[in-house]
């Protein structure tokens, strides 16, 4: 699934977001061409096509392209956001089968929950000693860890044993903790 996303600071100082993203369904080369806009932290507003072939897409997102760059919205690299630690305290040093389950379910309900709302993306996650990390990109990371005690909540996951840290991109070693406060020193192992 190709996906573009894109950000602008409104004249009210909030920050917009537009995405489009193709995927593609069946052997026959159709897909289904969204995008998904609206102010970051807040449920999104979404259009679609329908039975979309990949030539079709790729005039669809030019034409998307150029209409963000009109309006003045452009991509956010990477390095200008930051990431957001959602830390689980595990009972074991490797975790068991349910903190694997776990994990699988907070890295789907995160993933939806953020993106229609343009706060970011689950990137990745991994088992440390006693713990488990879920690392998400995000361009707006006050309002993501709003968000994700929300989501957590909302998931019936565990909202006991999770810690949420912010960290730069360029030194995620620098996480400090955001949630539970107040503040505690937070490491990733």
């Amino acid at each position: 699934m190709a996906i573009i996303r894109t950000y602008r600071l409104d004249e009210k100082n909030e920050l917009q977001f537009r995405e489009a993203w193709y995927q593609q369904f069946d052997e026959e080369e159709l897909g289904q061409f969204v995008i998904n806009h609206g102010t970051v932290g807040h449920m999104s507003k979404t259009s679609d096509v329908q039975d979309v072939k990949v030539e079709r897409a790729d005039e669809l997102f030019a034409g998307f392209l150029a209409t963000c760059e009109e309006d003045g919205y452009e991509q956010i690299p990477a390095e200008e956001q930051s990431w957001v630690i959602v830390q689980y305290a595990l009972k074991t040093k490797e975790g068991t089968e349910r903190d694997r389950y776990m994990e699988k379910k907070a890295k789907e309900a995160l993933t939806g929950h953020l993106a229609w709302r343009g706060l970011g993306t689950v990137e990745s996650s991994d088992f440390a000693p006693n713990k488990l990390n879920i690392r998400i990109l995000s361009p707006a990371p006050k309002l993501a860890v709003a968000s994700v005690k929300v989501c957590v909540r909302d998931a019936k996951l565990d909202t006991t044993k999770m810690s949420v840290g912010v960290a730069p991109y360029d030194n995620i070693e620098a996480v400090k903790m955001a949630h539970p406060m107040p503040a505690k020193p937070f490491s990733l192992s």
